[in-house]
């Protein structure tokens, strides 16, 4: 009985893990709510600006080229 004392950590861990795994699904809901699509992962303000660049510069080079 004396080997079983990490047991007691066991119930406090699952807690925490599943408390984490509710709120980070919680903020996946809400934003997929307000949003209508899922976050995507690692697109921060600067991704966001890059890509607003990137479309730009997309449709001038096909508007000049017509």
């Amino acid at each position: 009985m004396a080997k079983l004392f990490w047991l007691e950590a066991v119930l406090p861990l699952g807690i925490i893990a599943g408390m984490l795994c509710v709120m980070g699904n919680a903020q996946y809901y809400i934003h997929k709510a307000a949003h209508g699509r899922p976050k995507h992962v690692g697109n921060d303000m600067w991704d966001v600006a890059m890509e607003r660049r990137d479309k730009k510069i997309v449709e001038q080079y096909s508007s000049a080229g017509n």
